[in-house]
């Protein structure tokens, strides 16, 4: 493993920095979550245009940069520094891989190019679970969270008189979905018996059906939103015997990866705001910074912060050549590339997973001393320093625990395999 960046890694996260601290002000993150998209549109569409920031791990091919999960975690630990409010995640960290991976010839051509331009924004809605559990990190998955209308979620069955199909249910908590202009639906088809778990395309301003409702978020740095469909029009993504669950479960180290990458950003700037803060204060006549008590408390946050940041970005290798290594190895035997691919993507996933549960709980150790540290302004409306404690409260529900999240690596490892239960002891 070599833990040097490449020049082109280097350039994107210092043109990507400069950019943001001109454009992503905290008065100016105050506006875009109250307008309409969540963000702010003229600046995700510079991001684009200059940096290519949506296509970033689009292929070539399709009008993307052709990087992998390194170059984009970089991009979300600069954006993670400024709680950018932005469809990155949900659009190139989700939609693009699940669009590349599964659809069609055809679904590909026409969506890939939009997205990577900019020009089109994607959510995933996975209904009755979370994103951790869908991408198998605090869970194994399987595809049975989709469940069914009647029972909850989404259900798909085929339309009558035309070839697409219609879904009835619901989903929450989708990432960006109030917004997005192409909506990825995880759905059960098949009845209940005997029903699988597939993708749906769908386009919510084209198509009736379609209700969609902001919720109320902690973080509102990160929009959710409620999405109901009541036979709604719809496209499979790809073919009917796609593995949608496997294809999940294959996002699911350099998705982990992103948001790790992201909370370290986030944790490494309420530190700066915090340093910065201790130096200025005076108590006594001296700045409370020159406090040893303080100096050993900041000391501990700022090894916490590094140490995170190097699991995210091994994390991010480890995806980008869990990647390489099953494209190389299906230009062979594609039965044994698939074998060892799914066991690959599994342990690239625990990888992830730790690097995530680290990251979490740096973020939220590092942003509740920010609070501590800052004294009564730490939790003023006014002051930058909640809104970070904001962004660590809700990742840590939204992507976490990080108990199951290590749980989980450890399932994956083999640490608790074969490990002898306890004898039954007589009272």
């Amino acid at each position: 493993m070599d833990a040097a960046f490449t020049e082109e890694q280097g350039e994107i996260r210092r043109t990507l920095r400069e950019l943001l601290l001109k454009r992503c002000g905290p008065d100016g993150i105050r506006a875009a979550v109250r307008t309409r998209a969540g963000y702010d549109e003229p600046l995700w569409r510079q991001l684009a245009e200059q940096l290519g920031l949506p296509g970033l791990a689009v292929e070539r091919r399709h009008g993307g940069v052709g990087c992998g999960p390194t170059e984009l975690a970089l991009a979300c630990e600069e954006t993670g520094r400024m709680l950018l409010p932005s469809p990155l995640l949900a659009t190139a960290g989700l939609v693009a891989p699940l669009v590349a991976a599964l659809g069609t010839r055809t679904q590909r051509t026409e969506l890939l190019p939009r997205i990577a331009s900019g020009e089109l924004t994607g959510a995933l809605a996975l209904p009755r679970t979370s994103l951790p559990v869908a991408l198998g990190l605090t869970a194994p998955g399987g595809g049975d969270w989709a469940g069914g209308g009647r029972a909850g979620g989404v259900q798909a069955r085929p339309g009558v008189d035309d070839p697409g199909w219609r879904l009835y249910g619901d989903a929450e908590q989708v990432l960006d979905g109030h917004s997005a202009g192409v909506l990825l639906v995880a759905a059960r088809t098949g009845g209940y018996a005997r029903g699988r778990t597939l993708l749906f395309v769908l386009r919510p301003d084209v198509v009736r059906g379609v209700r969609r409702t902001r919720l109320t978020a902690l973080d509102e740095t990160r929009p959710q939103a409620r999405i109901e469909l009541r036979d709604a029009e719809a496209d499979l993504l790809g073919l009917v015997d796609d593995e949608v669950p496997a294809a999940l479960a294959r996002l699911g180290g350099s998705v982990a990866a992103m948001l790790a990458a992201e909370a370290v950003g986030a944790a490494d700037r309420a530190l700066e705001m915090t340093v910065e803060h201790v130096r200025a204060r005076e108590q006594f006549g001296r700045p409370i910074g020159s406090f040893q008590a303080v100096k050993h408390r900041l000391a501990d946050l700022y090894v916490s912060v590094q140490a995170a940041r190097s699991a995210a970005y091994y994390a991010a290798w480890a995806a980008g050549d869990t990647a390489e290594a099953v494209d190389a190895g299906a230009a062979g035997d594609a039965e044994m590339a698939g074998d060892a691919g799914a066991a690959d993507d599994v342990r690239a996933a625990g990888d992830a997973g730790i690097a995530l549960a680290q990251a979490l709980e740096t973020l939220r150790a590092v942003t509740a001393e920010a609070v501590q540290l800052h004294g009564g302004i730490g939790v003023t409306w006014e002051h930058d320093v909640q809104l970070y404690f904001k962004r660590a409260a809700s990742d840590g529900l939204l992507f976490g625990p990080p108990e199951r999240l290590r749980a989980r690596a450890a399932e994956v490892a083999g640490l608790f395999a074969g490990r002898p239960e306890r004898e039954a002891v007589a009272p």
